[in-house]
């Protein structure tokens, strides 16, 4: 078993920077518009020649009400007929995608994400399964994880009966905050009533995995409340927790103007309300799984990353890294193999390129050796806390120190901090550096320099 956190309040001001989540390596700032429609369908092709399985994730944009910290790819509005034309254009996406792919390819992991996808109706989305169910080889058996993104204030219990019958067995519920004053300030107001009836009615249709997201450093949260939100969900019981860190950006994202700079809790406070979470949750025997991710003992990602076998994408942490992974809808990403590619983040674009029986794809990134390499180096840090040369270099054929050379006063240095330890065969995160395994990454990470650190949220 992995050690517990240690929390070093120098050590985190130290390296609290601003730098990459690392859900791919390169990062999505790198992709570049040289990547097309053809570098898809090539990739599709050697998908199936090598008859991979796959991962899907559905974005689906539309919320009936607007947050004011999200940073998604989203679009307001109380128009439910809204999603017919754009659910026209997906399934014409997922026709085209489909017809490239061989039948025999099972898709292990399934997403709908947002947006909220309960704003669909629910033959929407019967028509929609059933379309994906057609184009692609989904599992009838409820062994895959086909899991979906939930607002309880836009489901019930015959969403969820629903949704359960459609075969999705995994519900990650948005949360965020359960204090009223921090609620008026973001304009999202959920009663612990609601999002308890959602978790009741998952539990009594046998969804296998229950995910809660919460955050911290919204407006008006002190360490004081959020402590207390923490308790709520804890009796809730989800079997994973994300505990995000706002990033307030409200240069890039809109709906973030409209929340009151002077509301935000200091740096001091969002650390206490981190440090206090972590005690809290690791009391009641959560396991800190990396990057805001909590998980109890049993559940499929502690225990994959015991084994080390954890793995990281687009969808977080995951135990289907091997997977190719297909992003359907607008502003979806793609990985598949060396392949990174995203759709337009427009959705008129989107819906236009469609309309002409082309594909949306964008923008994109082919990997180069160094940066599989780099990529495999910054995965096992970030998925394991550890990092054992011998493997790459077997994989790569190189001489780690010799590779790395430049990198290694920057590893001394961290190892004399008390991040990690370093030494000819290995590096090891330490308990005092885990929270801060994203600066140990960025040491990895040869296009850091050339980039704009404002893009990227702080480390902690």
């Amino acid at each position: 078993m992995l050690d517990a956190i240690r929390w070093d309040t120098d050590l985190i001001r130290r390296y609290d920077l601003a730098g990459p989540r690392y859900t791919s390596y390169p990062t999505a700032v790198q992709f570049n518009s040289q990547v097309g429609t053809f570098d898809l369908f090539h990739a599709l092709r050697d998908s199936r020649k090598a008859q991979r399985p796959l991962s899907l994730y559905v974005h689906v944009p539309f919320c009936a009400n607007i947050c004011y910290y999200c940073a998604c790819n989203k679009v307001i509005t109380k128009d439910r007929g809204r999603a017919l034309p754009y659910l026209q254009r997906l399934e014409q996406e997922i026709q085209l995608i489909g017809c490239h792919l061989d039948p025999a390819q099972k898709v292990e992991q399934l997403h709908f994400g947002g947006g909220t996808p309960t704003f669909l109706s629910h033959d929407e989305l019967r028509q929609l399964m059933a379309h994906l169910r057609k184009h692609f080889n989904l599992l009838d058996d409820d062994s895959g994880d086909y899991g979906i993104e939930i607002d309880p204030r836009e489901a019930d219990w015959s969403t969820m009966g629903l949704l359960r019958e459609l075969g999705f067995n995994r519900v990650s519920i948005g949360l965020q905050d359960l204090d009223p004053v921090v609620q008026r300030a973001v304009n999202r107001l959920q009663s612990l009533e609601e999002t308890r009836a959602v978790i009741d009615a998952a539990r009594t249709l046998q969804f296998r995995s229950i995910n809660i997201d919460l955050i911290y450093g919204l407006p008006k949260q002190t360490p004081e409340n959020f402590a207390r939100t923490v308790e709520e969900v804890i009796s809730l019981q989800p079997d994973r927790l994300s505990v995000f860190n706002y990033a307030h950006l409200p240069e890039r994202f809109m709906p973030q103007r409209r929340i009151n700079g002077h509301d935000l809790p200091s740096p001091a406070q969002k650390l206490e309300m981190l440090q206090r979470t972590i005690e809290q949750l690791t009391a009641v025997g959560y396991r800190y799984i990396g990057m805001d991710h909590f998980a109890l003992p049993d559940d499929e990602l502690a225990i994959a990353q015991e084994e080390h076998t954890l793995q990281r994408n687009f969808q977080g942490y995951t135990t289907h890294g091997h997977c190719d992974l297909v992003g359907l809808g607008v502003s979806a990403i793609s990985q598949i193999g060396d392949l990174y590619c995203q759709n337009s983040s427009d959705l008129n674009a989107y819906q236009n390129t469609l309309a002409s029986a082309q594909l949306a794809t964008s923008r994109g990134l082919v990997c180069n050796a160094d940066d599989r390499l780099r990529r495999a180096v910054i995965q096992q840090l970030i998925c394991n806390f550890s990092l054992d040369f011998a493997e790459i270099e077997q994989q790569f054929n190189i001489d780690f120190q010799g590779y790395f050379g430049a990198l290694w006063p920057q590893l001394q240095e961290m190892a004399k901090d008390g991040l990690i330890t370093l030494d000819r065969e290995q590096i090891k995160v330490l308990p005092a550096g885990r929270l801060l395994v994203r600066s140990v990454c960025m040491v990895f990470d040869a296009y850091l320099e050339q980039q704009n650190r404002q893009r990227f949220s702080r480390v902690i």
